[in-house]
């Protein structure tokens, strides 16, 4: 029986890499004999938002690097070394007690030394994130030069951590593209857990989008293309879901006149409910590493808009058959692309069936069983 561990790191606030984590080692736990492992990090003894089946062992080290992000800089490094050394101590004497077949890494801050631990296990890693933005310094407040320098020294090193994995896996081919230095590389996109039978109506005038309120998600440039688009359709609303300062972007859609037009709301659990009560789907995103959302969103039947951003979208959606792209930062033609499904019924549905068939692709058990395959070649190895 094989035997894998996970790398998670934190199960306790709704986010993609976790969704996806989690969902994965349900299959697997669900649909495999391999002995599965999980390692936390965060926050022992506080409750988890995502399920973990039973067959899964799990350990949490307590080491919550996530304190580091409430830190002024100078302690924050200081912290950072301390609790890094305190990881790497606890990781490995736990791998070298588990002995895993396969220890797989989610590139978070083992990725700097988990080649080293001598337990025999092959080592994976998988990237959640797309390299455009991956390990950019960017401190405002030093000079440009000091900025990509370091930027330099950090990518680098990952670099040389990924050259050293057995298998490293990308989400798209367009990022795999990204890191020319390597050659162990492997695309497996994300999956679909749930492929419902249903279909949206698509007649409620209402637009929806789904993601973390932050810069990343460009949930600005899209109130600013729903204002044009209110010009034309003053009774659409856009739904915004998702976890963070939902108010800050409220303050901002009220303050252009679109109270009652724009509605940000927190997350939900039953999203794939507020898809079928849609009409479109709209990804704002300045960057992805694949786009889930819009994926979810399509299986359902609903046209999907998006900015042609890096990576993911131009893989998920087929321009002029599932959906529309334009270009990434263009809040004109996103207004556009938006109002020329709102003002056609009929090219709404002909996208929305033509999106549930294509989603198809992205079944649950197909994608993990590329993982599978993955996980076997690794014996040959």
């Amino acid at each position: 029986m094989k035997k894998i561990v996970y790398i998670v790191g934190g199960l306790l606030t709704p986010n993609g890499m976790s969704s996806v984590l989690s969902s994965k080692i349900n299959w697997l736990a669900a649909n495999t004999d391999y002995e599965l492992y999980m390692v936390l990090t965060e926050k022992a003894g506080e409750p988890w938002y995502y399920h973990i089946s039973e067959k899964v062992k799990w350990v949490n080290f307590d080491v919550n690097f996530d304190e580091l992000d409430t830190m002024p800089i100078y302690q924050k490094v200081v912290s950072y070394a301390r609790k890094q050394r305190r990881y790497k101590r606890l990781l490995t004497d736990y791998l070298m007690q588990v002995r895993p077949d396969i220890t797989v890494s989610a590139l978070r801050r083992e990725i700097n030394f988990i080649n080293d631990i001598g337990d025999g296990s092959h080592k994976v890693g998988e990237i959640h994130f797309d390299r455009t933005y991956y390990r950019q310094f960017n401190k405002p407040w030093l000079p440009a030069f000091v900025n990509k320098a370091v930027t330099r020294w950090w990518v680098g090193g990952l670099i040389d951590s990924l050259r050293r994995l057995d298998r490293f896996v990308v989400l798209t081919h367009e990022d795999e593209a990204h890191w020319p230095e390597l050659d162990n590389k492997t695309v497996i996109p994300n999956s679909l857990p749930c492929l419902p039978a249903e279909q949206a109506a698509l007649v409620n005038r209402q637009v929806i989008a789904v993601g973390r309120y932050s810069w990343q998600k460009g949930f600005d440039l899209l109130i600013e293309a729903w204002a044009l688009v209110a010009e034309r359709h003053p009774d659409w609303v856009l739904n915004i879901y998702g976890p963070g300062e939902s108010a800050v972007y409220q303050k901002m859609a009220d303050g252009m006149g679109l109270a009652g037009k724009v509605c940000c709301h927190p997350p939900v659990s039953h999203i794939y409910e507020k898809y079928l009560e849609s009409s479109v789907f709209v990804l704002s995103s300045r960057y992805e590493g694949f786009g889930l959302v819009l994926a979810e969103a399509m299986s359902v039947g609903l046209p999907g808009v998006s900015f042609a951003c890096p990576c993911g979208p131009s893989e998920i959606v087929t321009d002029g058959q599932d959906g529309i792209l334009v270009p990434a930062g263009s809040v004109e033609q996103l207004a556009e692309a938006l109002i020329r499904l709102m003002d056609d019924s009929q090219l709404r549905h002909q996208y929305g069936t033509a999106a549930k068939a294509n989603m198809q692709r992205y079944a649950q058990p197909a994608i993990m069983h590329q993982w599978v395959t993955l996980f076997d070649s690794l014996e040959k190895i």
